[in-house]
């Protein structure tokens, strides 16, 4: 089960028309521009840009003269090029600074270095990837720009709680089955198969992460997936087998859907986010706490 027309029909069946789309791109300014005037020093670059609405420090790059990844102030760490959605899971975090906070599957380490600048270097945060050759391009985001209080591991997730530590923040963005907009063969590469397999992964890391959290922590969700399988599903999972209930979150996106091809959810999934390509690529953001024992 595969092809653009399967998948055209699934995401019909969900309430969306598939569509076309050119995604543009991205950035988001870090903490040590402040000072710079940054915006009008790439302007004078003919590095043209546009606030994000719906984002503390995101802009869009309207046009641009020069390559947004190739200048002076990009190596110095002014700024990260990241996509408009995967600048929204980590500020969905009620408060960050001085935790102690677990970042699970964190190559190339765009969101690593969100969580930094939003903790203001304060606090810790331990960093992991199985990848090796991927630990590589997220120490040099780091050191590129300016994190300090980041720890990396080459580690597994499903090995986190061999960390025996207790972390007040957890961030799973999960290895996912991606989606069409930043992918144009995705269709021919993917099949449903691929997408269960996926979410079977994702429910073993999720079950080791909510091992790691605090009793009053939080725990951020998110995939670039479109498949609810690996979205809605596996939270509904999480709620009914790992003691979870769902947080409200105010941020871009849609409200999760609760009716998956007939199979009814419970209702604190509303409470998720889900982003249709469109503004930006796919995308799904939850945040979850333990259920409370009393």
């Amino acid at each position: 089960m595969s092809g653009k027309e399967f998948f055209q029909d699934r995401y019909r069946q969900l309430g969306w028309q598939l569509q076309e789309v050119k995604l543009r791109q991205a950035m988001r300014i870090n903490n040590n521009a402040k000072c710079k005037k940054i915006i009008p020093r790439l302007a004078g670059l003919g590095l043209n840009l546009e606030k994000i609405p719906f984002l503390k420090s995101g802009y869009w790059v309207m046009d641009s003269k020069v390559s947004a990844g190739a200048t002076a102030e990009y190596l110095l760490g002014f700024y990260s090029i990241q996509e408009a959605a995967a600048q929204i899971p980590v500020s969905v975090f009620t408060d960050l600074k001085k935790k102690n906070v677990l970042d699970i599957a964190a190559a190339p380490g765009g969101k690593t270095v969100q969580l930094a600048n939003t903790m203001e270097n304060n606090g810790a945060i331990i960093a992991l990837d199985v990848d090796k050759r991927r630990l590589a391009a997220l120490c040099n985001h780091l050191e590129r720009c300016h994190t300090s209080n980041t720890v990396v591991y080459l580690l597994d997730a499903r090995q986190a709680p061999t960390l025996n530590v207790k972390f007040d923040r957890i961030l799973v963005d999960a290895p996912c089955s991606g989606n069409f907009a930043t992918d144009r063969n995705w269709f021919r590469n993917r099949t449903l198969k691929d997408v269960e397999r996926n979410a079977a992964l994702q429910r073993e890391i999720l079950a080791k992460a909510v091992d790691c959290l605090g009793d009053s922590g939080e725990l951020v969700y998110s995939t670039c997936s479109l498949e609810p399988e690996e979205d809605e599903l596996n939270m509904d999972w999480a709620v009914n087998y790992l003691n979870m209930q769902i947080q409200a979150i105010d941020c871009y996106g849609e409200r999760g859907l609760t009716n998956i091809f007939g199979k009814k959810l419970d209702p604190q999934v509303a409470r998720c986010k889900r982003i249709w390509p469109g503004q930006t690529q796919g995308f799904f953001v939850c945040k979850l706490t333990k259920r409370s024992q009393n």
